[in-house]
């Protein structure tokens, strides 16, 4: 259902905002977008020739389940293209368009990839580049698309390409907050000599739970302790002050979570409740 949903609002994004208004695109969407305007091709058929060069990349280095699905989206996507044709609106604004399109590009694939497929094209390469390099998803599928867009000023004008820049750079992060959440999480690793007072000072004043590994130092070969907690991004300064006060010379490792599911996060992804205990042992 999700899947089916995203493909539809990806459809009335290219087909209600972005052609009605001389609007680009980035990946295989862009590129089939630019024969509409060169040659009056309908993205409805390219949009399945050009993908299916991106399966055959796809089907070596992905799982078969994703493979799938993607090939589920490329059909069902290219069938909404042709049954939405007629849909356009012509913006007194074109920033109005940009803003639109850009909205309903973020849902539609945000919904796509939750439910495990993609909209294949560039997005085939920013799960690659999500699973082998540890990318950022929808940063990297905004890298790929550029790689589209910039040339693409040639066919559509340059300020028409600032527009299609506008609308990317919202459908990032539209697809961002979708596939993180409502409230995106940070890992914290904290090694130090004093990891005990650190880690009663984040319990009390964050309320956050603290895993506690034991580790032990390659040249050295001395037994260490490391704090490991997940926190929410507003947390991350107040943290940063409490580790600084304690052991300015903390070792501090902090990353992005993409996802955290589990006692006292799931429910955050509803509603904000950061200020309540988090037992979030592992």
């Amino acid at each position: 259902m999700k899947i089916t949903l995203g493909a539809l609002i990806f459809a009335l994004a290219i087909n209600v905002f972005a052609l009605p208004n001389n609007l680009g695109e980035g990946g295989v969407t862009g590129l089939t977008m630019i024969l509409y305007y060169t040659n009056g091709i309908s993205p409805a058929l390219t949009n399945i020739c050009f993908n299916a060069v991106l399966m055959v990349i796809g089907y070596k280095f992905l799982d078969g389940k994703t493979i799938f699905i993607t090939a589920y989206v490329i059909g069902i996507l290219s069938v909404f293209l042709k049954l939405t044709e007629p849909l356009a609106y012509h913006a007194s604004e074109v920033t109005i368009a940009a803003v639109s399109a850009g909205v309903l590009m973020g849902t539609g694939m945000g919904l796509i990839m939750r439910g495990g497929g993609t909209t294949a094209g560039s997005a085939i390469l920013a799960k690659l580049a999500n699973k082998y390099l540890g990318w950022n998803t929808s940063y990297a599928l905004l890298f790929f698309d550029l790689i589209v867009v910039i040339p693409s000023v040639f066919v559509i004008g340059f300020e028409s390409m600032l527009f299609t820049l506008i609308s990317l750079a919202v459908s990032t992060k539209v697809l961002d907050f979708i596939l993180e959440g409502f409230n995106p999480k940070k890992t914290v690793t904290i090694i130090s000599e004093k990891h005990e007072v650190i880690a009663s000072e984040i319990s009390d004043k964050l309320g956050r739970g603290i895993t506690v590994l034991n580790g032990v130092g390659y040249y050295k070969k001395n037994n260490k302790k490391l704090l490991y907690v997940v926190i929410s991004r507003a947390q991350l300064l107040p943290i940063q002050k409490i580790i600084n006060d304690l052991d300015p010379l903390a070792f501090v490792i902090i990353n992005d979570a993409q996802s955290v599911i589990g006692e006292g996060f799931t429910r955050e992804f509803f509603e904000e409740d950061d200020e309540s205990p988090n037992p979030n042992e592992l």
